[in-house]
């Protein structure tokens, strides 16, 4: 809104609004105390249009300078129109600055200090001006993908670790396994699939046992050897109940080295002789790439269990010595989890070095007679006296029943004084299908024998698995 005209102020107002003079002025109404207003001319880019920028330009590389404002003349020159700046124009960089110019001159009309200055033109921006530029988007914050923990979430919310089966499913919709068991069963299909009991005492420890069979092993091969100071107390037998009972529980490969330097009987207790032995598999150890290899020189039983033979010729297999036995544990380690090894008879012979020396676990086999008891307890002896104590106190003694009828000595006694040595001790009951001395068929065997089997599977993973920890 103007300001009100002077009755006294006559032909000496200017048509462009500007006070020629301010005597006898009334400044009161208009907020002006001891000052004068000045003509501030702001010129504007023409050749510019809102559209030319973008709210997000950022103009950088130019420095921006500011239309100068010159101080206003004294007051007795004030009705003397301002001259223009003859200097050299400031550069206007952008409307933006244009637009600061007007706002500076809007406010010199106001406040008394800031009424003196005057505006000097800038020269319109042109095209070629803004090609000078750099026209640069803003750049957005990298976002990092991370995973949060359950910790770090809030209180009030979960992460997606917390949406189990067990929490979601609903108990009385989930389908539970037939039960095991003759009237458990019964009750079940009579029902029609809907009044479930569960297994049977003996379902679940027999459920129990192949989990503890099946437990996973840690770390490259396990080396299990089988050891007895005297023939005939079912040495053999023991390794192939043993790889039996662990190759029909577990998931990975079970296989079993007959390295007596004599002649071996382990690969005719499978039945199923592949008619190669442990010396083509050292002639032909560089050539094995591969388990196919491998598989064509060894025998399977029907549990999984591999069998490596020996030599049926005596003086050949008095050749397979230590050398022998570790080309053979190298190749058996890259293909199998588990190898058992049936060494020959006695302690002190030409393979016995290298087998102790892989040794993981030791099983050493007893007869039911004193000297058979006694000589197993001087094995022990001799083990510890050789540095292998450790593996002594973590060794697992088998009582054998190899004849039929009672036994003239006291299991109970030779149990309680292999206890007081070893770690564990297993009795294998007497089984006439073993003791016939032909091929041996796991599921043919006496329901006791079978349960003594996997019962030594059970302790012999639980020894290696506690080894694979202590290591």
């Amino acid at each position: 809104m103007a300001p009100e005209r002077n009755e006294n102020e006559g032909e000496d107002v200017v048509d462009n609004g500007v006070l020629a003079t301010t005597d006898g002025t009334e400044t009161t109404g208009i907020g002006i105390v001891e000052g004068v207003t000045a003509q501030v001319e702001v010129a504007l880019p023409a050749t510019l249009d809102d559209d030319d920028f973008d709210d997000d330009d950022v103009v950088q590389g130019e420095d921006v300078t500011l239309v100068e404002i010159a101080p206003a003349r004294d007051a007795h020159d004030a009705r003397d129109p301002l001259p223009l700046a003859a200097e050299e124009p400031a550069p206007v960089a952008s409307a933006s600055v244009a637009s600061a110019s007007v706002a500076s001159a809007s406010a010199a009309s106001v406040p008394a200090a800031a009424a003196k200055p005057a505006a000097v033109p800038a020269e319109p921006a042109t095209p070629t001006d803004l090609d000078h530029h750099e026209r640069v988007r803003p750049r957005t914050s990298e976002i990092t993908l991370q995973s949060r923990r359950l910790g770090d979430f809030e209180v009030d919310r979960e992460s997606s670790d917390l949406l189990t089966a067990d929490r979601l499913l609903d108990p009385a919709h989930v389908v539970r396994p037939e039960p095991e068991g003759a009237w458990r069963h019964l009750v079940y299909t009579l029902s029609g699939r809907r009044i479930n009991l569960g297994d049977s005492r003996h379902a679940r420890a027999r459920k129990q046992l192949d989990s503890r069979i099946a437990a996973p092993l840690t770390g490259g091969a396990k080396f299990v050897p089988v050891l007895s100071r005297k023939g005939g107390v079912g040495k053999t037998a023991v390794t192939t109940l043993l790889g039996m009972a662990l190759a029909d529980a577990r998931e990975d490969r079970i296989i079993a080295v007959d390295a007596n330097p004599d002649r071996g009987t382990l690969a005719e207790r499978i039945g199923r002789p592949s008619g190669k032995t442990v010396r083509d598999l050292v002639r032909a150890r560089a050539d094995v790439h591969g388990f196919n290899d491998i598989s064509q020189i060894v025998a399977r039983d029907h549990t999984r269990l591999d069998v490596l033979a020996s030599d049926s010729d005596p003086h050949v297999s008095e050749a397979f010595s230590d050398t022998d036995y570790r080309d053979v544990a190298d190749v058996a380690a890259h293909f199998y989890s588990v190898v058992l090894t049936d060494t020959g008879t006695g302690i002190v012979h030409s393979v016995m070095q290298a087998t102790l020396e892989h040794a993981d676990e030791l099983v050493i086999v007893a007869g039911l007679s004193v000297d058979e008891a006694r000589l197993a307890s001087e094995t022990l002896t001799w083990l510890e006296s050789n540095g292998y104590a450790e593996r002594v106190r973590s060794a697992i003694v088998v009582l054998n029943t190899a004849r039929p009828g009672a036994a003239l000595v006291r299991a109970d006694e030779l149990d309680a004084h292999f206890r007081s040595r070893v770690r564990a001790v297993v009795r294998l009951p007497y089984d006439p299908h073993i003791a016939s001395g032909s091929a041996i068929s796991f599921r043919d065997l006496q329901p006791e024998t079978r349960e003594a089997a996997r019962e030594l599977a059970a302790v012999v993973v639980e020894g290696l698995r506690a080894s694979s920890v202590a290591a």
